[in-house]
C-alpha cells in the first residue's frame, strides 16, 4: 500500500503498479540493484516515483539477459548500457556458436547410430579448439612429411594451404565431416598411405616436370587418362601402352601399379572431400574413372 504519511511506495504496491513479483522486487532490492528510498514506521522498505523507472529498467536490462551485477555498474554510472549490451552481443554470439556446435554434434551422432562411447568421441572431437584442431592437422603433415625433401617444395605448400579448417560457426555437415577427417587423419594406417602417396610423387617426379608442379605424376596420370578415354582407348590395347609409356618412361609398369594398388585411392579421395566439406568449397574431383582406367591398363600390362 502508498505510505499515507510520505507518499511513497511499499513492496507491494510497487508489485501491482509494475506487474512484477513481491519476491522478485525483494530480490533485486536485496541484491542492491533497488535500494529503497527509506523506511515505514513499522520498518517496510520505501520506494518513490523513480524507483518505478528504476525498476522498469532493471527488468528490460534482466530480460536482455543481463546479470544483476552488470545492471548495477549500469545504475550506477560505471558503464553505459551501450556498452554492457557490445559485451553481451559478443557472449551470446559465443553461446550461438556453442548451441550451432552441440546441434550439429547431436545431428552427426544420430546420423551414425553412435553408442554412448562414440558420441563421446564425437563431442570431444566437435569441441577442440582451434588451436587444438590445428595441432592435429600439424602432427600430420608432420609425420608424413619427416625425412622427405621433395623434388617440387610446392607440394608442401599446396597439402598445407588446403589443410581442413572448421570455422567458427559450421553447420552440421562441416562437423561431421571435421570428426570423420579427424579421425582418418588420426589413423596411423592413412598416415603410411598418404606418406607413401607423396614419396611416390616426389621420388618419380620427372626432370622436365614445370616448376609448381606439385604432385606431377598423379597430374600427368588424370591428364593422359582422361584424353585417353575421351579418345575410346580401352586398356589393354596397344594404345593404351603408347599412354603408359607417356605417363611411366622406364619406370617398370609393376611397381607403379603396387605403388598405385597399395596406395588406397578411395581413402586419399574421402580425404580431399572431407577438406573440402570442412573448408566450405565446391565438391573436389576425385578422378575415380582416371585412376582405375590407368590401374586397368597398368594390369593389363603386367599380365602380358
Amino acid at each position: 500500500m502508498i505510505d499515507d504519511r510520505t507518499g511513497l511506495l511499499t513492496i507491494g504496491e510497487l508489485a501491482r503498479v509494475t506487474g512484477l513479483t513481491v519476491r522478485t522486487i525483494r530480490y533485486w532490492s536485496d541484491e542492491g540493484a533497488l535500494p529503497p528510498v527509506g523506511r515505514s514506521a513499522g520498518g517496510y522498505r520505501l520506494y518513490d516515483a523513480a524507483s518505478v523507472a528504476r525498476l522498469e529498467l532493471i527488468r528490460t536490462l534482466r530480460e536482455l539477459g543481463l546479470g544483476l551485477a552488470d545492471v548495477r555498474r549500469v545504475l550506477a554510472g560505471e558503464t553505459t548500457v551501450a556498452q554492457v549490451a557490445a559485451a553481451h552481443v559478443v557472449a551470446l554470439d559465443a553461446q550461438i556458436r556453442a548451441l550451432k556446435v552441440t546441434r550439429a554434434v547431436l545431428s552427426t551422432v544420430a546420423k551414425r547410430g553412435s553408442d554412448a562411447e562414440e558420441m563421446t568421441l564425437v563431442n570431444r572431437l566437435a569441441r577442440l579448439s582451434a588451436a587444438e584442431r590445428r595441432r592435429i592437422v600439424e602432427d600430420f603433415m608432420a609425420e608424413v612429411f619427416e625425412g622427405i625433401d621433395p623434388a617440387d617444395p610446392d607440394i608442401r605448400r599446396r597439402l598445407r594451404f588446403a589443410a581442413a579448417r572448421l570455422p567458427d560457426d559450421p553447420t552440421p555437415e562441416q562437423v561431421d565431416a571435421w570428426v570423420e577427417l579427424a579421425e582418418l587423419i588420426q589413423d596411423p594406417g592413412f598416415r603410411a598411405q598418404m606418406r607413401q602417396m607423396i614419396e611416390f610423387n616426389a621420388a618419380d617426379r620427372g626432370p622436365d616436370a614445370p616448376a609448381g608442379s606439385s604432385l606431377w605424376f598423379m597430374s600427368r596420370l588424370v591428364s593422359l587418362a582422361t584424353r585417353a578415354r575421351e579418345r575410346g582407348i580401352a586398356p589393354g590395347t596397344p594404345q593404351a601402352d603408347e599412354v603408359l609409356r607417356d605417363l611411366l618412361g622406364d619406370t617398370d609398369p609393376a611397381v607403379v601399379l603396387e605403388r598405385l594398388t597399395a596406395a588406397s585411392h578411395a581413402r586419399i579421395s574421402r580425404y580431399r572431400e572431407l577438406q573440402a566439406i570442412v573448408n566450405g568449397l565446391d565438391p573436389q574431383p576425385t578422378y575415380d574413372e582416371e585412376f582405375l582406367w590407368v590401374v586397368a591398363a597398368l594390369e593389363a600390362r603386367t599380365a602380358g
